[in-house]
């Protein structure tokens, strides 16, 4: 692939995590009572970067999430959006490595989802020091699995008209 094609691919992959993130947005909180639980539609540009274009290619685009979050929600929103996006590519990448074509997107997308849920845990951890985040943890890692899930039904869905893009 040429270094044209492949910017253009990261160009429109980062628009459609927009434009996935404009429309998540724009849904109701899927649940009221527990702040931060979103299904990460934006998640499934990212996903397709790093199956079929080059892992380089899908830490910009959750890179440029992160940047684009930053400008328009600000500083705490732009690390969480940048820890939990590189933590989830750094497992996803790790378990693509490690089992190459044996592992499914389900468990790839899961994987990821709860990645991203525990790096924004982390920041918020490192942020605010209160013990009672803890409690918190269990109940993004099961939020972690259900949005891994949602995302990896729906990458499946859109999967033949991103491929040919690609």
């Amino acid at each position: 692939m040429t270094k044209t094609k492949q910017l253009v691919l990261t160009a429109l992959l980062f628009a459609v995590a927009l434009v996935l993130s404009v429309v998540e947005n724009s849904f109701p909180p899927i649940s009221a009572g527990i702040p931060g639980i979103k299904l990460g539609l934006s998640n499934i540009a990212v996903m397709f970067a790093l199956f079929f274009l080059y892992k380089r290619q899908a830490f910009t685009i959750a890179v440029l999430k992160a940047l684009f979050v930053l400008s328009v929600r600000g500083p705490i929103a732009g690390l969480l959006s940048l820890g939990g996006g590189v933590l989830s590519i750094v497992v996803m990448a790790l378990l693509v490595f490690a089992f190459k074509d044996k592992i499914s997107y389900l468990i790839l997308s899961i994987f990821g989802s709860v990645a991203h849920n525990a790096g924004q845990f982390i920041i918020i951890s490192i942020l605010y020091t209160n013990m009672y985040l803890w409690v918190y943890l269990p109940v993004l890692l099961f939020a972690g699995v259900i949005a891994g899930i949602a995302t990896s039904t729906l990458l499946r869905f859109i999967l033949p008209a991103l491929k040919k893009l690609a």
